[in-house]
């Protein structure tokens, strides 16, 4: 099993005759996606690798029933095509556009929670079940996904697209498999931070740990270790890595995504290692301790047991906090990143 997405899953794919959207569509046609359909205006009647191309999203729900989108139109153009795939009943968004309009990120996401839709990104390279199920470049090429991703009961979700496929690689040659992995995405707003993902491995019986890569900037982490003291601790193992800690001594200085920028406060990688590792999670100091750390939590005697409903309670309040806090027109940093 898996989290949002699984072997049934019907895609759709805003943008798809754009050069990137089109490469990505044949990437996951080629891992065995149902990508039933894809939207670009004035364009309806075409094909794209053999995915029919329609005109809007509700033409396209209609004749498919997708029941998830990926977005990749330019950045201008995000606000609208989220909108009118919410208008339509898609449950899940995955944004690839990055550079969108801070305020038309808040707009969305308030409108996503309003519907209860889920979106992850902006700025995401996509999200994976191993052996089942890709939307997105997540990972690359077919082939090259299925050396780097396995089946297991691992879940992954990181600020960092790259680093997603770098850490599902190396669990996978240490013979550890995944249940989902998430780029949630390289901005400074998204739709699913790294609480939200947490919330939903909870909730899964299927996975039974998970990993996060973290960067400076934002407060994901410390919305993560609030909730975890809230819970006495992590309910599943929760192993954490936090890149970047030479930033702390740049502030105000950008490196790579737009969220990765190290404030006044609590932003610092020191600062989320701290927070972290006091509210019990494993915050490691070598990214290739992860496997053998991976390892024993999943095979040590006295790990906790999930309380899925109280956690889903809790992280779901959060993001919808947020968001709310956002629409209302309060669109500073509080939500974090990482892609690509």
């Amino acid at each position: 099993m898996s989290v949002l997405i699984g072997p049934d899953t019907r895609l759709l794919v805003q943008g798809i005759t754009g050069r990137e959207a089109a490469n990505f569509t044949r990437e996951c046609l080629d891992y065995g996606t149902q990508v039933v359909a894809g939207v670009t205006p004035g364009k309806g009647g075409e094909q794209v690798y053999g995915v029919p191309v329609l005109d809007t999203v509700a033409e396209a729900v209609a004749q498919t029933r997708a029941d998830a989108a990926l977005v990749s139109v330019p950045p201008l153009l995000v606000l609208d095509a989220v909108l009118e795939t919410i208008a339509a009943g898609v449950p899940l968004i995955v944004i690839i556009t990055e550079r969108v309009p801070r305020r038309d990120v808040a707009v969305l996401l308030a409108a996503a929670v309003q519907a209860g839709v889920r979106v992850i990104g902006p700025n995401s390279l996509g999200i994976i079940a191993p052996g089942a199920c890709k939307l997105g470049s997540i990972g690359g090429p077919a082939q090259d996904v299925r050396r780097a991703y396995s089946p297991g009961r691992v879940g992954v979700v990181s600020r960092s697209g790259g680093m997603t496929t770098e850490i599902a690689s190396m669990l996978t040659q240490a013979g550890i498999g995944q249940s989902t992995c998430i780029s949630a995405g390289g901005d400074a707003l998204i739709g699913t931070t790294l609480l939200d993902a947490y919330g939903l491995f909870l909730e899964d019986p299927d996975t039974d740990a998970v990993v996060t890569f973290s960067e400076p900037g934002g407060a994901q982490e410390h919305e993560l270790a609030d909730f975890l003291e809230a819970q006495n601790g992590a309910a599943k193992p929760l192993l954490s890595f936090v890149a970047g800690r030479f930033v702390d001594d740049m502030p105000g200085v950008r490196f790579g995504h737009a969220g990765t920028m190290v404030q006044a406060g609590g932003s610092t990688a020191a600062a989320k290692i701290e927070r972290l590792r006091a509210a019990g999670a494993q915050v490691l100091s070598r990214l290739d301790d992860l496997p053998a750390a991976v390892a024993a939590a999943l095979t040590s005697p006295d790990r906790a047991e999930p309380d899925g409903h109280e956690g889903a309670g809790l992280h779901g309040r959060a993001r919808a906090e947020r968001e709310a806090a956002s629409a209302n027109g309060d669109v500073r940093d509080t939500a974090g990143t990482g892609a690509s």
